[in-house]
């Protein structure tokens, strides 16, 4: 029997704030722990939650920015539940009222786009975080991140592949980056992921028996957990077995998911309104306000690029993943005309490079003014691609500049048409026997003629000067 998949995907992204939801910590990220607590976040007798209005505008951004609906009038419930890194034995968050609802983004899968229903968008705090000592019988637990904002964003069971899904969490985490809401670092936690599957025969409408897997932290795990999970499920099915509705968590060391608990349901957390906070009412001038400022998204910028710059589709939805990777595209383009030749510099050297030292782009060694000049010393004719290999090279690991480097080290490309021609007619003279066999028929040695000119100028002369020459050389014999 042939099974699809129906995957639907809780996120829960950390906002940028400098304090948290309800009190005054700060929220900054590796502090020793339980340093950043008061009373309030520890749930102490007597104290009382005030609302951090920043995370209510961050809140709005995310869900006009993701077409959704947002309701004039929400509520904070108390989500009740007992575990260690809770302190105040429940979670303040939103459930039966939240903020936004019935909002969408699309996503482009091998070319195609597809659009994601989001159910829902809420605020709530996160919970401390538990340190499990490998060797004792023993946990560690650090408040420091108790009170943290998050919203989540719910999507509508929409996703029907791991990589429909990785599509969609990139997708996601890029606009919360370009909204400036949330840093995005899965690696500390900010933006993670809930991941729901069931399976069901294909072409039937009924949904089978869902399980949930718990706290993905990277891209990678939740395209491997779900890959995983689907085929546990249909071994099940074929087995003529039940599958069980759970709790599952992700072990990326033995690539499988392993069953943590059964799966709650709303009426187990026994949710009400929290009697210490007020319903939240927002205007429609306060959305018209946030609407206003928000700034160019992901899908508007990869259309510009596309109309300004004509470049790809895939370009120019690689260039605009990230803000500042489209920022520095833009940078260069500013100083050399040639969007193609940039996009391919940034897309192949640059991120290459950056890769292999594990750096973003906003920790380039090469600034965008200096990939721009080099780019015009090719288009110059001064330097010839190759030897731009060898100037961005030095330029990678001193920072300098491409013109510094090309008068130091006497790399000006070889023009001189003349000095060109008795290279190449002392190369065809040492080479007698191969210009015999390339004129007997053996015309693939055509590049190795190439490479002997360029090997005697050392790279300095100009690539289609030589081939001029070659070809006319070649033909007079």
């Amino acid at each position: 029997m042939t099974y699809e998949s129906v995957i639907g995907l809780e996120v829960h992204a950390q906002l940028k704030t400098k304090t948290k939801i309800f009190c005054n910590c700060s929220t900054s990220f590796g502090a020793p722990p339980n340093t950043h607590t008061c009373p309030v976040c520890l749930g102490m007798p007597g104290v009382l939650p005030v609302l951090n209005k920043k995370v209510v505008e961050y809140a709005l951004r995310m869900a006009v920015a993701t077409n959704c609906i947002i309701n004039r009038e929400s509520r904070f419930a108390r989500k009740n539940y007992f575990y260690p890194d809770l302190p105040k034995g429940y979670q303040i968050s939103q459930y039966e009222l939240p903020i936004a609802e019935n909002g969408f983004i699309e996503i482009e899968i091998n070319g195609h786009p597809k659009r994601i229903g989001i159910t829902r968008i809420h605020m709530e705090e996160d919970a401390g975080k538990l340190s499990h000592d490998p060797d004792r019988p023993l946990s560690k637990v650090d408040f420091n991140r108790t009170g943290v904002p998050l919203i989540e964003i719910v999507s509508e069971p929409d996703i029907q592949t791991p990589e429909e899904a990785g599509a969609y969490l990139r997708h996601l985490r890029s606009i919360v980056r370009y909204l400036g809401i949330s840093d995005g670092n899965m690696e500390e936690g900010s933006f993670r992921c809930d991941a729901n599957i069931s399976i069901r025969p294909k072409g039937s409408e009924t949904l089978g028996t869902r399980t949930e897997i718990k706290n993905l932290n990277s891209f990678k795990h939740v395209e491997s957990a779900l890959c995983f999970e689907i085929n546990r499920q249909k071994e099940i099915l074929e087995d003529h077995g039940q599958v069980i509705q759970e709790t599952r968590l992700w072990n990326p060391v033995k690539n499988k998911s392993i069953s943590m608990r059964g799966k709650e349901e709303a009426h187990d957390y026994r949710y009400f309104p929290d009697p210490d906070l007020l319903p939240l009412v927002i205007d429609d001038d306060w959305i018209d306000s946030v609407r206003k400022r928000l700034p160019e998204l992901p899908d508007e910028k990869k259309k510009r690029f596309m109309d300004e710059y004509r470049l790809s589709s895939y370009d120019s939805g690689f260039l605009t993943s990230s803000h500042e990777l489209a920022d520095y595209f833009e940078e260069c383009v500013t100083q050399f005309s040639n969007p193609k030749q940039v996009s391919n510099w940034i897309m192949g050297s640059l991120l290459g490079l950056l890769n292999a030292r594990g750096k973003q782009i906003t920790e380039s060694p090469i600034s965008p003014g200096n990939l721009a000049e080099l780019l015009k010393l090719i288009d110059d004719n001064i330097i010839s691609g190759k030897i731009a290999k060898t100037v961005f090279d030095e330029m990678a690991q001193t920072g300098r500049a491409p013109k510094e480097i090309v008068k130091e080290k006497g790399l000006v490309q070889v023009t001189d048409e003349s000095a060109i021609k008795a290279v190449v007619a002392k190369v065809l003279e040492e080479c007698s026997k191969e210009v015999e066999d390339y004129q007997n028929g053996k015309t693939k040695l055509f590049g190795f003629f190439v490479g002997q000119v360029m090997k005697e100028t050392k790279g300095k002369a100009n690539p289609k000067i030589v081939n001029e020459i070659l070809k006319d050389l070649l033909c007079k014999k």
